[in-house]
């Protein structure tokens, strides 16, 4: 039977739950071989078979902590050389690098941003900022695939778990050396990319996101989005910037607050389950895509809704 390599996401000993939607969309590819990579690996082996996983890869380095983005390479390149097949990671930053660094060495094509994968190898992808939907295959072998979070809804299939320790080689001269580490301050509120409620903010919010923005997203159990107006003009910081320079959500909800709904941001969450969007101007592009329109003024109305919210509670 046919395997793909699903490479896992994990921080901090927690299993990142974009991992559960890269092996059910892997799964139309052939049987899933989980592949942790880490200073330890075999603290996710229940979960990940729960999921659906039936091989788990442990693939180890002592000195992982001090490295980046080659202890995954070195990993996923070993595995697919010595037995080809599909190869899925989650689409973000360092893992769009990590496709392209497997894609020279083993001459395979890597489709990133992917929407979904199909049974046949093609892939669904949405291009040009969002305007047309497309269908595309990678050449070679070992196909690379990085799918976005929140494209796929998590579908477990428990399977019987085959563990399969790897420790990989140290560091070489081609590693870059990582002299000090410092994380950034994490939230309560749940990651961006992988939240179900997103509540962003724009121009039209001004420097308000800490008393119109922020409130409303916790009063839903949501994330905090914003433009890449409100960043560059200091309003928001640069990491949670929606759009074609930024993320790409995809939540069950998704809230715009003061955003005129440029493709440069639309681009970034018009996937979104339900869209509603608050503006005092009836004419703003947003309002073509939304599901759920309010004209009106975004510093009356999310305090509003925010009291309302809590008042149920």
């Amino acid at each position: 039977m046919s395997h793909v390599y699903v490479l896992v996401e994990h921080e901090d000993n927690v299993l990142s739950p974009v991992t559960g939607e890269l092996i059910t969309a892997a799964r139309a590819l052939g049987t899933v071989s989980a592949v942790v990579v880490g200073k330890q690996a075999d603290a996710f082996d229940s979960e990940l078979a729960a999921l659906g996983a039936a091989q788990i890869v442990q693939a180890t380095a002592e000195d992982y902590d001090k490295r980046i983005i080659l202890p995954e390479v070195d990993a996923l390149h070993a595995l697919a050389a010595a037995n080809p097949a599909p190869i899925v990671l989650a689409a973000t930053p360092t893992n769009n690098e990590i496709a392209g660094r497997l894609s020279a060495r083993l001459a395979s094509g890597a489709l990133v941003n992917v929407d979904g994968i199909n049974a046949d190898g093609s892939a669904h992808l949405t291009i040009f900022g969002g305007s047309y939907e497309t269908t595309a295959t990678a050449a070679g072998a070992t196909p690379i695939y990085t799918l976005r979070p929140g494209a796929v809804t998590v579908d477990p299939q428990p399977a019987a778990v085959a563990p399969a320790p790897m420790p990989l080689p140290a560091a070489t001269a081609k590693d870059v050396t990582v002299a000090s580490f410092t994380p950034h301050e994490k939230s309560a509120r749940p990651e961006l990319t992988a939240a179900k409620v997103v509540v962003s903010g724009g121009r039209g919010v001004e420097d308000n996101f800490s008393t119109i923005v922020e409130p409303l997203a916790d009063a839903l159990g949501g994330a905090v989005g914003a433009t890449r107006d409100a960043v560059d003009q200091g309003f928001y910081d640069p990491a949670h910037q929606v759009g074609q320079t930024g993320v790409t959500v995809s939540p069950d909800l998704y809230i715009a607050l003061g955003i005129s709904g440029a493709i440069q941001h639309t681009s970034g969450m018009q996937t979104s389950g339900t869209i509603v969007v608050v503006n005092q101007d009836q004419d703003e592009p947003f309002f073509q895509i939304a599901d759920l329109g309010v004209v009106g003024d975004v510093h009356e109305i999310a305090p509003a809704l925010v009291a309302e919210l809590e008042s149920r509670k």
